[in-house]
């Protein structure tokens, strides 16, 4: 096959390149970086690596045009280096077995890493250089801590396949901050959502599902009329295995006696169709938009907005674990502990009130 023709750039314009490779297309990714993709209609989008018309662009787009998409970093190889490291263990059963939902969020923080770092050598590498990577990420401490995590992953498996005799990951401090990770919806936050969006909307449903039942996105895309029985929602979670059984409160309970009972799934598309769980999260983030509530709202919130109401109830971390499903009760403690805080403020309020004989805002 003949290679096309590359684009050419029109000098003293910042016109895009013109198009001339059939099926390619192009966009501007959020950092302001070109990106091409190869997309077919019935095919599977194929991303196109390296400079435009490139030996790397090129032997993506040979692979992708005749149906046998290259393998993830094939084509930029060389040995000895991250790139190479991250082609074995893309084929390494650490990776192969991962669920498909955890291997895209792998795969997307090894992808960052290796743009930056792919060709450089495996045992070049040292604590200082793996240091110095996280701490360039500082301003955003989840994320440079998770590139940590993976960083070291990456370099025990060096260790495995012989390509340097330790880990220089080992011993590094991750990065501390204040921040509590997903903002907690309030009460406030709750009730301004359900006047906005009225029972029987979609929005509504997605709202009373993850609250009522404190489940995460996987979860919830899942759970239909099979799940439900004995006035509980049952379910094996797919992240732990745990199976739980959650009581269905009087508004989910509400919301539930508005759906058929021929649809696959509690939630669904406008067409009827399952969410997967990302689609869910950022359909549901729409809807929080639209409630003119805070863009930190998620579905991930209301996870913790069932767990923070079910310790201001007075239950225990065990109590809320079977609800959760939570593998490990430190996140649940601290739910426990805060509303154990706020029930001694209150009481001290009222002691001070008793003690003084004025009335006062509590």
């Amino acid at each position: 096959m003949m290679a096309p023709r590359p684009m050419r750039h029109r000098t003293g314009t910042s016109e895009m390149p013109r198009k001339d490779f059939p099926f390619v297309q192009r966009f501007i990714d959020r950092h302001g970086r070109l990106r091409f993709y190869f997309r077919k209609p019935r095919h599977k989008s194929i991303a196109l690596p390296g400079p435009y018309g490139g030996a790397e662009f090129l032997a993506a787009y040979q692979a992708a045009s005749d149906g046998a998409p290259l393998e993830v970093g094939a084509a930029r190889t060389i040995p000895g280096t991250m790139n190479d490291l991250i082609v074995r263990f893309y084929k390494s059963p650490g990776f192969t077995s991962l669920r498909a939902s955890t291997a895209r969020v792998y795969r997307n923080i090894i992808e960052r890493f290796r743009n930056e770092h792919g060709h450089k050598s495996v045992a070049g590498m040292q604590a200082r250089h793996v240091r110095a990577i996280v701490v360039a990420k500082a301003s955003t401490p989840d994320a440079a801590n998770r590139l940590l995590g993976m960083i070291s992953l990456l370099m025990d498996h060096a260790v495995a396949e012989g390509m340097r005799p330790d880990n220089p990951a080992f011993g590094i401090k991750r990065l501390r901050h204040r921040s509590d990770g997903f903002v907690t919806w309030s009460e406030e936050d709750i009730e301004a959502f359900r006047a906005h969006w009225p029972l029987g909307s979609r929005e509504r449903l997605a709202l009373e599902l993850a609250l009522g039942t404190g489940q995460r996105r996987g979860d919830l895309v899942r759970l239909g009329w099979q799940n439900l029985g004995s006035g509980a929602i049952n379910l094996k979670q797919m992240k732990t295995g745990a199976v739980v059984a959650v009581p269905v409160v009087p508004e989910l309970r509400a919301a539930l006696d508005l759906l058929s009972r021929d649809r696959l799934t509690f939630i669904a598309t406008s067409t009827g169709a399952p969410y997967t769980p990302a689609g869910l999260g950022n359909w549901f983030r729409e809807a929080v938009r639209a409630a003119s509530l805070s863009d930190e709202l998620s579905l991930h919130g209301l996870r913790k907005a069932a767990a923070r109401r079910l310790a201001e109830a007075g239950c225990t971390t065990h109590e809320i674990a079977s609800v959760t499903g939570h593998s490990t009760l430190s996140e649940i403690e601290r739910y426990t502990r805060a509303a154990e805080k706020a029930g001694l403020a209150r009481t001290a309020s009222a002691k001070v009130i008793r003690a003084f004989g004025r009335k006062g805002e509590e």
